[in-house]
């Protein structure tokens, strides 16, 4: 039992070690808090020396807003400090999310010009910092709301999405979304006249709302745009028909009712890998039909040919170097028997296109189960008392 009551001490105190700067679990110090947007894994934490190479510091605030501090003061700060930083008026509150030589490369991705005014970290957040904070955000959700009144009342033709009140409670950002320019400056002096702080209005893209919102795509991980994209290239339909992606637009589109960031991931190996496929309004001469090119699985690398040029009839699948080599038997005046090598054509596939897309077309399927399977307890149950029957024959011959 002592022993025993070793080891768990052993393992309560090896717990602590690695339960650092607010972590839930076993982690090391750069894993910090998953819950933030944009968060970034500081993998140099345990380099020796690695806090010394810099003094600029990354501190988070609300939801995508991010800053750089020059920790001037020498305060010793790791991961997940609430800290009071120098703003213009007054202060901020926000938590440190880097330190060390990574904040050098995030300042550089982040385009920020060496000559830019630097500002600095005052202290760590005090009880008394953190009772204006949470007075200033609990203000948030209803001036929100009210604003949207007051430029609605103003007409004008814009969408504010989110209210960020800075940590002092001095000033308030409004983000918000138009198509146009937006001639705000009666707006403004009618915010700074109801809510008594300064007004700061910025511009932002449907993409990088949803990325300040947050939610989980339907691939069910955590959309990119609130976890590590920050710079939003122009997407096209174009990418979808390189991918043979159905061009539905509720497919299409993401939670910011913009096509997907996604469908960028991947086109180019795509393009790379149509280069090995033939066009598509080459035709393929046989004996006994033409055929026109219907599908193409790019990562099989196969093609699917129909007899009809509108619509699915007597579909084959072959691979490209077959395609090929008919294409080039074609080109010398000779016409294969088949498209396939073996010399026969596959069995028609009757395609039902409308019923592709019937809401209730998994229902059948599910009845046909129930059925079976109750026909199977049926037949079961019928058996058993057809086996039943000699025993108690056999019972009553005894």
């Amino acid at each position: 039992m002592g022993h025993c009551g070793n080891a768990t001490n052993v393992s309560i105190l090896y717990m602590n070690d690695y339960k650092t700067n607010g972590c839930d679990g076993i982690s090391c110090k750069g894993c910090g808090r998953q819950d933030k947007k944009l968060n970034v894994f500081d993998w140099l934490v345990d380099v020796p020396g690695n806090l010394a190479e810099t003094d600029f510091v990354e501190v988070q605030f609300k939801n995508t807003r991010k800053g750089y501090y020059l920790n001037s003061n020498k305060i010793a700060l790791q991961k997940d400090d609430i800290v009071a930083v120098e703003a213009s008026p007054g202060h901020d509150i926000g938590t440190v999310t880097l330190t060390g030589s990574l904040v050098l490369l995030q300042m550089k991705k982040a385009r920020i010009k060496s000559d830019a005014e630097v500002r600095r970290v005052y202290r760590k957040a005090r009880e008394v910092d953190m009772e204006k904070y949470y007075e200033a955000k609990a203000k948030e959700q209803d001036t929100m709301i009210r604003s949207r009144q007051i430029a609605k009342d103003l007409g004008l033709n814009m969408k504010i999405g989110d209210v960020e009140y800075q940590g002092d409670g001095n000033k308030a950002i409004f983000y918000y979304i138009a198509d146009g320019r937006v001639d705000f400056r009666q707006l403004i002096k009618v915010l700074a006249d109801v809510f008594k702080v300064r007004i700061e209005m910025k511009q932002i893209g449907a993409r990088q709302e949803a990325g300040r919102i947050g939610g989980i795509g339907p691939c069910g991980r955590e959309l990119c745009c609130a976890t590590w994209m920050t710079s939003f290239i122009s997407v096209s339909t174009s990418a979808a028909r390189f991918q043979d992606i159905s061009m539905n637009p509720q497919k299409l589109a993401g939670q910011c009712a913009k096509l997907k960031c996604c469908m960028n991931y991947e086109v180019d190996t795509y393009v790379e890998a149509m280069k090995r496929f033939p066009a598509r309004d080459v035709t393929l001469e046989t004996l006994d039909n033409t055929y026109y090119h219907f599908k193409s699985d790019i990562l099989k690398r196969e093609i699917t040919y129909s007899t009809d040029k509108s619509f699915a009839a007597n579909l084959v699948t072959i691979s490209t170097r077959r395609a090929f080599d008919i294409i080039n038997l074609n080109k010398k005046g000779i016409k294969p028997e088949s498209l396939l090598e073996d010399g026969h054509n596959q069995e028609p596939q009757r395609i039902d296109l409308l019923d592709q897309d019937s809401v209730t077309r998994f229902d059948n399927a599910k009845k046909k189960k129930k059925k079976k399977k109750a026909s199977g307890r049926g037949g079961t149950g019928h058996s058993n008392r057809e086996q039943k029957h000699p025993s108690e024959n056999n019972g009553a011959q005894e």
